[in-house]
């Protein structure tokens, strides 16, 4: 399954639905030249991007992004290593993962300008899980490009105090014999596809979302991702969610949370630091949400964006 520049070789339709229900058709299908990675583009006005987290890819916003793409330009690009961008290719001289999956960011925000018209400032960031310290960091290294934040069940900030990993998550990322294991089976996108929902997935849902990742070649993104998680309040990568020069950060842009109540591993602990830091911004707790919020409360949350999209309190 692969997506071109431009506009993609149209498959069976049906083939197409009974491998990826839900999943935007091919005509919205896109490739950055320079990297190669894929990002879907639906709808038309202000752009909002939306970036996902692991061990998911651009399915998971399939719904939401039929319910916004009448009222905005919507983009959700595969971080690369995952969906279908296949492999992260750092630059020369970006070693790190996090510096190269801002690298990657950057190049993409530089196509859709130069190559795509859409515009260089009031960009709308949607981001969950991981998408959320990729997506702030982002946005505080580039000031002004982006006018209003989305945030779904992820971090912006070091982990508060008495706050701990599920043991799971600590033995994969501490302990590579683990990690290795995990990587062969597949077996955190396999859990995470049940436990992180509430309203359990079709099946061809569930394959849908570990499709991309089949392959054992193709699912090292996926271990490296929690292999990444920062391991204390000191680890280095939170100092790229420091505002630069001492600025203002988050508080001064529009800031919608909506959270999922029974997601085991971003708590509503991480909620209440969410609302300690940001008391501007405006939260909607769905108590019969996991971690894929944007699964278990598709309309809900839509109309929510749609409602902040458009100014409405």
């Amino acid at each position: 399954m692969t997506a071109g520049t431009g506009h993609a070789p149209a498959p069976d339709p049906a083939l197409l639905e009974r491998l990826l229900p839900g999943y935007p058709a091919p005509r919205h299908w896109r490739r950055v030249p320079l990297t190669g990675q894929h990002y879907l583009d639906l709808g038309s006005g202000q752009p909002v991007l939306f970036l996902h987290g692991n061990p998911s890819w651009s399915y998971a916003w399939r719904g939401l992004l039929r319910r916004l793409s009448p009222h905005a330009r919507c983009l959700a690009p595969d971080l690369p290593g995952f969906g279908l961008s296949r492999h992260l290719r750092p630059a020369d001289g970006v070693p790190d993962p996090y510096e190269a999956q801002l690298e990657h960011l950057d190049i993409l925000h530089r196509h859709l300008v130069r190559d795509e018209g859409l515009p260089e400032r009031g960009w709308t960031f949607v981001l969950h899980d991981w998408g959320g310290p990729l997506g702030v960091a982002w946005a505080l290294r580039n000031p002004g490009v982006v006018a209003r934040l989305v945030v779904c069940n992820t971090v912006a900030f070091p982990f508060p105090d008495g706050f701990r990993l599920p043991l799971s998550l600590r033995w994969i990322r501490d302990h590579r014999p683990v990690s290795e294991l995990v990587h062969a089976t597949n077996a955190f996108a396999r859990v995470a596809v049940r436990a992180g929902v509430h309203r359990p997935l079709l099946p061809s849902e569930r394959r849908a979302y570990l499709r991309p990742y089949a392959r054992r070649a193709e699912r090292r993104a996926v271990t490296d991702a929690v292999r990444a998680i920062p391991r204390g309040p000191a680890d280095p990568a939170w100092r790229l969610l420091e505002p630069p020069g001492g600025g203002a950060g988050l508080t001064d842009l529009p800031l919608l949370i909506g959270w999922g109540m029974r997601d085991p591993v971003f708590t509503p602990a991480l909620l209440r630091e969410w609302a300690r830091r940001y008391p501007h911004a405006g939260i909607h707790r769905f108590p019969g949400a996991g971690h894929f919020v944007m699964e278990d409360a598709t309309a809900e949350l839509g109309d929510l964006i749609r409602d902040f999209l458009q100014g409405a309190p």
